[in-house]
C-alpha cells in the first residue's frame, strides 16, 4: 500500500493550496447542510459534494471508566463509506460506476453498500462483523476518540488462493475517500496474514517509529533510530509510508481469533498483537498543503477496513486511559 509520488501530488491537488482550509471548508459545508435539514447520505455519481464526503460531523466521545462495546446488531456507533467497485465485481445495480483498479473514479459513497460488503451476523449470541472485501471501504465511528485503549478480535478462515487484507484505521480525520477514494486520512494498524501489526501512514499523516533497515524494509526496533514514516518527502523521513512490526511470528493460524489492541495516548500509539507489543508510533502529525506543514495529531475517528478477502471481527470495544500500563511502557521502550 505504498503511496507513490503521483498519488502524493494527486492528494495535494485535491486539498488545494489552502491545505487544512480545504478540509475545514468541507466539514463546514456539511454542517450547514445538516443544520438546514439535509442528510449526509452518499449518492453514487455525486462524490464531490462536501456533505456526501464528510458524513455525520463527528463529536468527541465522552468515555466513562470501563469497557464500552462498539459493535451491535444494527451498527449504531458507525457510518459506512464504500469506495469504487472494480470492473470485475458482479451483481452491481445497473449504471454503477466502476474502475479497473478500484482506487479511482466515482465512489459508492455513504451508506451505499449494494453488495453487502459489511454485515453483522449473530454467533453464539454476540455480534460478529463480516467483511467480504469485495469493494474497498470502511466503517467509521460517529465519534472521535483520544487517550484510549481499543481492542478487537479478528479471524479469517483458510482460503486457498486468497490473501485477506483489512485493518484498523485510527486518528482518522477529514472527509471520506481521501485515500484510494475509500478511507480518511489516517494511520493503519495492518491486519493481514504475516504482516499483522505493521503501520501505514495514509492520506497525509506522518509519525516517528524507531526502526532498523534490513533488506530494504524499515522494521520496528525499540532500540532503533527514530525515523519519520510518511508518504511525503519530509526532512528526516524514512522514504516510505510503511513500518514493519517487530520481528517474530505473533499471529494465530487461520481459523483462530487474534486479539488486536491499540493504545492511544496523546501523539503516541502502541500496536499490540496477542499480548505482544509489535510497533510504537510517536509524534503523530497530519501533513497539509504544498508546504507539507506538520500539525500535531492527538486523536480522531476509527475505521474498520475492507480491502480484500473475507475477514471477521468481534468484541470490538474501547476504554479511556490516562497513562500506559507499566508493562506496556517497558515492552514499548517508552
Amino acid at each position: 500500500m505504498d503511496w507513490n509520488e503521483n498519488s502524493r501530488r494527486s492528494f495535494l491537488k485535491q486539498l488545494g493550496a489552502a491545505g487544512t482550509l480545504a478540509l475545514a471548508a468541507a466539514n463546514t459545508e456539511a454542517l450547514a447542510s445538516l443544520a438546514a435539514g439535509g442528510q449526509a447520505q452518499g449518492v453514487a455519481g455525486s462524490p464531490t459534494n462536501a456533505a456526501a464526503t464528510s458524513g455525520v460531523i463527528p463529536k468527541a466521545a465522552v468515555l466513562k471508566s470501563g469497557w464500552r462495546p462498539l459493535l451491535d446488531e444494527k451498527l449504531t456507533s458507525w457510518e459506512l463509506w464504500m469506495g469504487v467497485p472494480r470492473q470485475t465485481v458482479a451483481g452491481l445495480p445497473e449504471g454503477t460506476p466502476t474502475s479497473a483498479s478500484g482506487r479511482d473514479g466515482t465512489p459508492l459513497g455513504l451508506n451505499n453498500d449494494p453488495k453487502h460488503v459489511f454485515s453483522i451476523r449473530m454467533e453464539a449470541g454476540e455480534p460478529v462483523l463480516y467483511i467480504t472485501g469485495e469493494i474497498l471501504g470502511g466503517l467509521t465511528t460517529l465519534e472521535t476518540f483520544s487517550n484510549y485503549h481499543f481492542r478487537a478480535q479478528v479471524r479469517w478462515d483458510p482460503q486457498p488462493g486468497s490473501h485477506p487484507v483489512t485493518g484498523i484505521l485510527y486518528d482518522c480525520t477529514g472527509p471520506h475517500g481521501v485515500f484510494w477514494k475509500a478511507w480518511k486520512r489516517c494511520f493503519k494498524f495492518q491486519v493481514t496474514e504475516k504482516d499483522m501489526g505493521d503501520l501505514y501512514a495514509l492520506g497525509g499523516t506522518c509519525a516517528e517509529v524507531s526502526v532498523v533497515h534490513p533488506a530494504r524494509l524499515w522494521v520496528f526496533d525499540p532500540a532503533g533510530e527514530p525515523k519519520k514514516i510518511a508518504e511525503a518527502k519530509l526532512p528526516g523521513a524514512a522514504g516510505g509510508n510503511r513500518a514493519v512490526h517487530l520481528p517474530g511470528d505473533f499471529e494465530k493460524p487461520p481459523g483462530e481469533w487474534n486479539t488486536l489492541e491499540l493504545y492511544i495516548l496523546g501523539r503516541t500509539a502502541v500496536h499490540v498483537l496477542n499480548g505482544q507489543v509489535v510497533l510504537v508510533v510517536q509524534n503523530a502529525s497530519t501533513i497539509d498543503g504544498p508546504e507539507l506543514t506538520e500539525t500535531p495529531l492527538t486523536g480522531g475517528q476509527l475505521q474498520i477496513q475492507s480491502e480484500g478477502g473475507v475477514a471477521m471481527y468481534r468484541r470490538v470495544e474501547i476504554e479511556p486511559i490516562t497513562e500506559l500500563r507499566a508493562a506496556i511502557k517497558k515492552a514499548a521502550g517508552l
